[in-house]
Parts: structure tokens; sequence; C-alpha cells
């Protein structure tokens, strides 16, 4: 009876619970189911040795039936023959017989209890293993989409905490601030060829004064021009 003790430890056992505390549920589940295969299997072997001996007791029990039988068919057979003192002889190995009877009787129901009783739990046994493997494919799926919501809930937080985003903000100010330098050194460059050309157009606009200047003159008879073009200067 001593399996039973422990195949009672495994059926009590609440399988959520170990689960629960598993560092690994897809393994203890599968853990879980491979114990109680065993336990299933050490069960049936006990009960098959069980039943033997419930049909060794009835086979003793049948027998001793049978010779209290066969001792008190000899005694009437002795009385009918007028062997008194035989038929005597007789009934005394039938009172044997009798108390083999009870003997015999006594042990095979005591037998037949216990195999019933073994049969039992046996049954309850199997039963748990039957709910264990309809429900081990389902507490696996569990398990396997906690993880994956798990990983995902990390890696979203991971990405709102760590420097990754950073990262990335800090590459879109650099990219533009380098848009805003460009624009900037642009409109130096645009500006400095504008003041270029502002200059040359001066110059070039001086010396169109000048000529007109020493054409005018020399319309007037004036042919000091530089001179008057020095002192129109010093004026």
């Amino acid at each position: 009876m001593g399996i039973f003790s422990r195949i009672g430890d495994v059926v009590k056992s609440n399988i959520n619970d170990l689960i629960d505390r598993a560092e690994d549920p897809e393994k203890m589940v599968k853990q879980i189911i491979l114990d109680l295969q065993k336990e299933v299997s050490n069960a049936t072997t006990a009960l098959g040795k069980a039943k033997a001996s419930e049909r060794i007791a009835k086979r003793q029990y049948d027998d001793a039936v049978k010779t209290s039988a066969d001792w008190e068919m000899k005694a009437k057979a002795a009385l009918n023959a007028g062997e008194v003192d035989l038929a005597k002889k007789a009934l005394s190995n039938k009172v044997k017989a009798d108390e083999s009877v009870k003997q015999y009787q006594q042990m095979y129901e005591q037998i037949a209890a216990q195999t019933a009783q073994l049969q039992e739990q046996v049954e309850t046994l199997k039963s748990k293993l039957d709910e264990a493997k309809s429900r081990q494919a389902m507490l696996i799926a569990r398990s396997q989409m906690a993880k994956t919501q798990k990983n995902l809930a990390q890696s979203v937080g991971g990405l709102n905490s760590s420097s990754a985003m950073d990262k990335f903000n800090r590459m879109e100010e650099k990219v533009t601030r380098q848009e805003a330098e460009a624009e900037a050194f642009a409109e130096i460059a645009g500006s400095s060829s504008t003041q270029d050309e502002k200059t040359f157009a001066e110059l070039q606009h001086d010396m169109d004064v000048d000529a007109e200047l020493q054409r005018l003159m020399a319309e007037m008879g004036q042919t000091d021009a530089a001179s008057a073009t020095e002192g129109s200067a010093a004026e």
C-alpha cells in the first residue's frame, strides 16, 4: 500500500501552484506528466499483483469448499452403508475442511476488498493523468503567450527608457543643425557675391563718369582734364 501513499501525494498536488513556482512552466508540466505516467505504471503493476493474489485466494477458498463437500458426501455414503465409524472419520475431515473454508474465505474477502480499493485508486490516478494531458497543451500555450507578451513589453519599455531613442533624437538634431549651417553658408556666399558685384559696378560707374568728364572738358577746350579731375576729387 506504500505506493498509493505516494500516488496520493501526486494526485492531491495542485498543478497550477507547481507551475507558478517553477522556473520553466513548460518543463514542469511535462515533468508532472512523466511523473503521473510513472505512478500509473507502478500502480497498474501493483494492481496486477493484487489481482493475482486474489485469484489464488479464490482458488484456495473454492478448493476448501469442494473438499468440505466431498467429505460430507463420503460421510453420507458411509452412513448409507451402515459404517458409522467411517462416517464419523469423514465428518471429522469435513470439520477440518470447514475451518479451512472459513480461513480462506476471510483471506479471499480481505484481498478482494484491497484489490477493489487499488482498482479505484488506479482509475482515479488514470483520470488525473488524462486531465493533466488535456490541460498540458493549454498550459504550455498560455506559458508561451505570457513569455511573448513579457518579451514584447520589455522591448517596448526598454526602447522608451534606453538611449536608443535618445540617440535617434540627437541624430535628428544634428541633421537639422547641418541643414541650418548649409543654409547659413549659402546666404553668406550669396551676400559676398552680391557685394563684389556691387563693388565692380561702382568702379565701372566711376570710370564712366571720368570718361564723360574728359569728353566734356575736351569739348570745352579744357585740356588739363587730369587736374580738373583731381581738383574735383579734392573738392
